[in-house]
């Protein structure tokens, strides 16, 4: 096995920048998937611009990502009575200099394998291999223990180990043992993509309704010649607790019956909700679910990142950009300690608790946090939303939601690369 080895287990969009990141700074790494075969899955993603600007410094520019999504112009909230809560500008129209996107998720998925495969070679990414679990060894190294979708099992030893696995990782059910189970909070999903032409700006992120029960839609490619693009809905429907959610899977597809009638009223004269949903080629049913925070996600030479570590509600459209900073910031610090577990260690104590607090704030509804207020000072009815929260106090709100999460404008655009041009690690 070559010197400085990291098996990164897991290849969704954390395990593969990581990847891209690792061969960057000079470390080789193999990725360890348990698909047989990676597949364009998913619908829509939000990647803010802290996340582009790592991209673009891994040479993954606009040209790429304009191939598999569009910026973001716009972030607007909208009441039930379909009048204006908050908007803002975003990306490079809000001053930023550098774009939101909103993507296809499975197509910037396979945009990150290729990539993978071209900068590190065929073998670069092991698929049909999943990592049940981990030793750590004498020597200071770790031993992942791999279960081939062909019914073989190996042992493979490497300096690191790092869980890029997921919400149900099985890197972090050994490090936690004691875990408490998935956290539902009552919220259903049902997403799916539609051919439309956008509305608002021509690429705005809009959440309109109220937060038990409302409806999350932006486009995700270009317009076509007749104005028509792919255009992302996540309709959302908070129950009682004792809906048994147990029974959505994942990407479960469903019949629109099953859920359209919920939100029978989004009619407006900007947007016809039903007449979009029933153009929809596909629906999906997901729970809305995370974990509760950890104290850790290192242990001595293992480390858990993305998912794994900080599973988050969607509502703050950060996922997949903080898995994104999760691999460049663990590519900095190894920059400067090498591939040690000390260099887990420092990537623990920098994001373990400001991102575990992230993901409570997403549990909290994130920045559709504003959608209660409104909701609780006035039944989501209004005349003149100022007169319900003063424009200030909106601003302030998202403003705190983005320092947060590591986008807000001034502090993102006057901070330096991540990882400096041309740094490789430590020997």
């Amino acid at each position: 096995m070559a010197q400085n080895e990291v098996l990164i287990a897991g290849g969704g969009i954390g395990g593969l920048v990581l990847a891209l990141t690792l061969h960057q700074i000079g470390v080789p790494c193999t990725v360890l998937e348990s698909v047989r075969e990676l597949k364009p899955l998913g619908v829509g993603i939000n990647l803010q611009p802290n996340a582009v600007r790592e991209l673009e410094d891994l040479g993954i520019g606009e040209a790429e990502l304009d191939a598999v999504g569009i910026p973001a112009r716009e972030w607007a909230l909208v009441g039930l009575n379909g009048k204006d809560i908050y908007a803002e500008p975003r990306g490079k129209l809000a001053g930023y200099r550098w774009h939101q996107y909103a993507v296809h998720r499975g197509q910037f998925h396979m945009l990150l394998y290729r990539t993978v495969l071209e900068r590190l070679g065929p073998d670069a990414v092991r698929l049909g291999c999943r990592v049940s679990g981990y030793r750590k060894d004498a020597d200071g190294g770790v031993t992942a223990l791999v279960e081939r979708a062909d019914g073989g099992r190996e042992e493979l030893v490497a300096k690191l180990l790092i869980g890029a696995d997921g919400i149900h990782s099985a890197i972090r059910a050994q490090m936690h043992p004691a875990q408490p189970p998935i956290h539902w909070g009552g919220t259903i999903m049902w997403r799916g993509t539609a051919r439309a032409r956008p509305i608002r700006s021509g690429s705005s992120f809009v959440g309109l309704g109220t937060s038990r029960h409302r409806v999350v839609l932006y486009p995700i490619s270009h317009p076509d010649a007749d104005g028509l693009a792919d255009i992302n809905w996540i309709a959302e429907q908070t129950f009682d607790a004792d809906h048994d959610w147990s029974k959505s899977g994942w990407f479960r597809p469903v019949a629109l019956p099953e859920f359209a009638h919920e939100f029978a009223g989004f009619v407006y004269d900007w947007l016809d909700l039903p007449a979009l949903l029933a153009g929809s080629d596909v629906a999906y049913e997901n729970p809305m679910i995370d974990r509760d925070p950890l104290p850790t996600w290192a242990d001595g030479p293992v480390l858990l990142i993305g998912d794994a570590a900080h599973p988050m509600y969607p509502t703050g459209s950060n996922g997949a950009s903080q898995a994104i900073i999760d691999a460049r910031v663990l590519g900095r610090i190894m920059t400067r300690q090498g591939v040690t577990a000390g260099a887990l260690a420092a990537f623990d104590a920098e994001l373990c608790a400001p991102i575990s607090a992230v993901a409570m704030r997403n549990r909290g509804a994130g920045p559709f946090g504003l959608l209660n207020m409104v909701d609780e000072r006035c039944g989501g009815q209004f005349d003149d939303i100022d007169a319900v929260i003063s424009a200030e106090e909106r601003a302030a709100f998202m403003l705190a939601y983005q320092k947060a999460a590591g986008f807000a404008k001034e502090q993102l655009n006057a901070a330096p690369p991540t990882i400096p041009a041309g740094a490789r690690v430590l020997a």
